[in-house]
This record gives structure tokens, C-alpha cells and sequence, in this order.
């Protein structure tokens, strides 16, 4: 006898996604400190503190036993969301287990591990008969879109870069793994490089952004500078931060 299982009956599914997150880079490991310095951010920039999923960063820590339980709550007092810590020794990330974060190991580990995940292929010498005989390598594909991004809509381009000729609306998301061109206003979401490419840009003939990301690296819509609003501009990463010019 045969079961029929409803489609309708399948509670979830797991889907991989590169959402942007704000990492909080911690150089104290003073509950108090930081709860000081957070109360001066919220009066600074006080739409960026509602209910901001944050990660902590404790590579820059020499703390086994951090008091991990106090600076997540003084986060949540200020209406930061810790969701997992980075780095730290193991009892580290017991402690973030126990609290129920996730946890993900230090950025050089994370880079080894995926070039040893790459590289496990005996070396080849290339030489001049080997580039004659070989096929070039096909061109990085770029994804043309035609027409308005609309609110609720995502267009992505996963393996290059997206343009689109025409406007991203307020609440759509536009995502690709190298640049991203808008010949129109963008008014929603833009996340460039989102594989990791901190050479891609962003660049669009109106800025009204509600997100910018280059890298997992992004500022909010309140961060960008008032005089460049509704002009045309190029988002890049630099010197460890995003720069928004004019474009030109």
C-alpha cells in the first residue's frame, strides 16, 4: 500500500540565502563599556537600533570565559538582536550554544577552510600547447532585466552581474554576484557581491535606497548622505567601509 503525501502537507524548506548582517566587532569585552558606547550610538542614529540582528565579532577578544550572557543583554536593551558570535575559544562557543546563538569560526579560519575545500586537485603546470589546445573559458554571464522591479519582487543574477533598465521599487530586492546596474531609480534593496565580491559596485541613475550592500558590507537608508539622494551614484567598497558618490 502506497501513501500519497500532500505537497500542502510539507512544513518547510531549507533555501540558501546571503542576507546582509551587521557584525559588532568587539575590542572590550566590559559589559559596561559597551553598554556606554551603545547608549551614545542610539541617540546618534537611533532608526538603526530596532530590533537589528547583530553578530559578535570576539576575534579581537583574549577572554575564554567571556561574560557572553551580560553583553548580550545589554544589546537587547538597547534593541539589538544578537543571533551568533564569531571567533573565541571553545568555551566560547559552548557558551553561545548554551544561550542559543549560533556560532561561526574566526574569518582566516573560515578563508582556509574554503581554499582547502578548493585546492585539493594535484598541481598542474600550465604550458604554451596547454593554452593553445584549450577552450576560453566562457564570459562571466551579466542578467538583463527590462521593466519596473516591483515591491515584494527579488531579481537576482547568481553568477555575474544585473542590469536593469528600469526602476526598483520601494520593498523590491534586486541581488547579484558582481555588479549591480539600475538605469532608473532604485528605491529598494541592492546587494552587490553577494559571494563575496568586494570589487563589485552599485550604480544607478536615481539613489533611494532603502539598503545598500557591497560584500555582506551595507548601510541603511538613513546612513546615506541627504545631497545625494535622487542623484545619480556608484556605490563601491573601500577602505573597509561603502563609499556612495555622485556618478560620473
Amino acid at each position: 500500500m502506497s501513501l500519497n503525501v500532500d505537497s500542502a502537507a510539507v512544513a518547510f524548506a531549507f533555501k540558501g540565502g546571503m542576507l546582509p548582517m551587521t557584525v559588532m566587532e568587539l575590542n572590550s569585552a566590559d559589559p559596561e563599556q559597551i553598554r556606554q558606547q551603545l547608549a551614545g550610538k542610539l541617540s546618534q542614529s537611533p532608526a538603526f537600533f530596532q530590533h537589528t540582528p547583530v553578530v559578535l565579532s570576539v576575534e579581537k577578544l583574549d577572554e575564554p570565559h567571556l561574560a557572553l550572557e551580560r553583553i548580550c543583554a545589554v544589546c537587547r536593551d538597547h534593541k539589538l538582536l544578537p543571533v551568533a558570535v564569531r571567533g573565541g575559544s571553545e568555551p566560547v562557543r559552548q557558551s553561545a550554544w548554551a544561550l542559543g546563538l549560533g556560532w561561526f569560526p574566526p574569518v582566516a579560519e573560515a578563508r582556509t577552510r574554503a581554499l582547502e575545500s578548493v585546492n585539493t586537485s594535484p598541481v598542474h603546470e600550465v604550458t604554451r600547447e596547454d593554452t593553445m589546445s584549450e577552450t576560453p573559458a566562457p564570459a562571466v554571464a551579466t542578467r538583463l532585466y527590462r521593466g519596473t522591479v516591483r515591491s515584494g519582487q527579488q531579481v537576482s543574477a547568481a553568477d555575474g552581474d544585473l542590469v536593469v533598465i528600469g526602476a526598483v521599487n520601494a520593498g523590491a530586492e534586486v541581488l547579484a554576484a558582481g555588479s549591480i546596474h539600475v538605469y532608473g531609480a532604485l528605491r529598494g534593496r541592492a546587494l552587490a557581491g553577494i559571494h563575496g565580491n568586494a570589487e563589485a559596485g552599485i550604480y544607478c541613475r536615481e539613489l533611494a535606497a532603502e539598503l545598500l550592500s557591497v560584500a555582506g558590507n551595507y548601510k541603511r537608508s538613513e546612513d546615506i548622505d541627504a545631497q545625494l539622494r535622487g542623484q545619480p551614484a556608484e556605490v563601491h567598497f573601500t577602505q573597509e567601509q561603502l563609499e556612495i558618490k555622485p556618478l560620473g
